[in-house]
């Protein structure tokens, strides 16, 4: 079982959505910016994990882990980094200013047998002060190549940003083996670009052609999915089962849905999905319960003051 201790970074407006998917991904929440966990994921793929140590060792003190880190780390001839990683919870007296940092690393890379790379280094390792010890391992840094989805040829105004998109999606499936995902109101398809990126099996439906050949096109952009990932048709006539549904309620003034429509389109994905995340900037919850899921858990995403919505995982 693997032991790795991340770092992560939101703003204000979406620092619940973070939470929700560091809970999701991680079974761990957090307080300030470093969190722990067994569960070994990849930095990329969250919008939020900045860094991952996977821990090797862990000390009471620095100069034990300097030594520690001089004994274990064989490095076989590669080149190195060591980078201090910040705490920016008070108690734990472990963020830095910017010489003190530098100080650090300098103490713990002394005690490594090869040549350090500031700049290229082969391997990277980082260390830093979480539950009152240090613990020190190897570094992954995260990548943002997703973000280039934000470039997709179709957009739509009141579309989820490629960042909730993708933090919904990992929230829905945290653990993608035999998974197999819908989002039944796909729109242009922002959800099933980040799922698809992300090696998922999910397909998705809209009601409205133009949405449903937006959606196919920026696939096809990116060179995800087929023709067939999305098919044209009200969500209530979807037959089939699938594990989870992502479903981002319409909102807009040609998008008002009457009680009635709301209530049904819950009651059909009870039929088809084990559990749902809904997005809704409307108050969904009795419709819920009454299609008979369960709320599990809930966060708030705000956008520049104008609107929140609401991501409710229900099963």
């Amino acid at each position: 079982m693997a032991d790795c201790l991340y770092a992560i970074a939101s703003t204000e407006e979406e620092r619940g959505l973070c939470l929700l998917e560091m809970r999701s991904l991680l079974g761990s929440d957090c307080r300030f910016n470093l969190t722990r966990s067994c569960e070994e994921v990849e930095p990329g793929r969250s919008p939020f994990i900045k860094s991952r140590i996977r821990v090797l060792f862990e000390s009471d003190g620095l100069e034990e882990l300097a030594e520690l880190a001089g004994e274990r780390v064989e490095l076989d001839g590669a080149t190195f980094k060591v980078t201090a990683v910040d705490n920016d919870d008070p108690e734990e007296r472990g963020r830095f200013e910017y010489a003190r940092k530098r100080e650090l690393e300098r103490a713990v890379g002394f005690r490594l047998r090869g040549r350090a790379d500031m700049r290229n280094p082969e391997r990277e390792f980082g260390f830093a002060r979480f539950g009152g010890r240090w613990l020190f391992g190897e570094l992954h840094r995260g990548n943002a190549d997703w973000m280039k989805h934000r470039d997709q040829p179709r957009q739509y105004s009141t579309a989820l940003s490629n960042r909730v998109a993708r933090a919904v999606v990992n929230i829905a499936v945290p653990r993608k083996a035999g998974v197999r995902a819908i989002d039944p109101c796909c729109g242009i398809g922002t959800v099933l670009l980040e799922a698809m990126s992300l090696g998922i099996d999910i397909v998705g439906r809209d009601i409205n052609p133009l949405a449903a050949m937006g959606a196919r096109e920026n696939l096809a952009y990116f060179g995800y999915g087929s023709p067939s990932s999305v098919t044209l048709g009200d969500m209530r006539e979807i037959e089939g089962r699938y594990d989870v549904a992502i479903i981002d309620m319409p909102y807009n003034l040609c998008s008002v849905l009457s009680d009635d429509v709301k209530a049904a389109m819950l009651l059909s994905a009870r039929r088809f999905a084990a559990r749902a995340i809904v997005v809704t900037i409307e108050e969904m919850d009795r419709f819920i319960r009454a299609a008979g899921f369960e709320i599990l858990d809930r966060c708030r995403v705000n956008k520049g003051g104008r609107f929140s919505r609401q991501v409710l995982v229900c099963e």
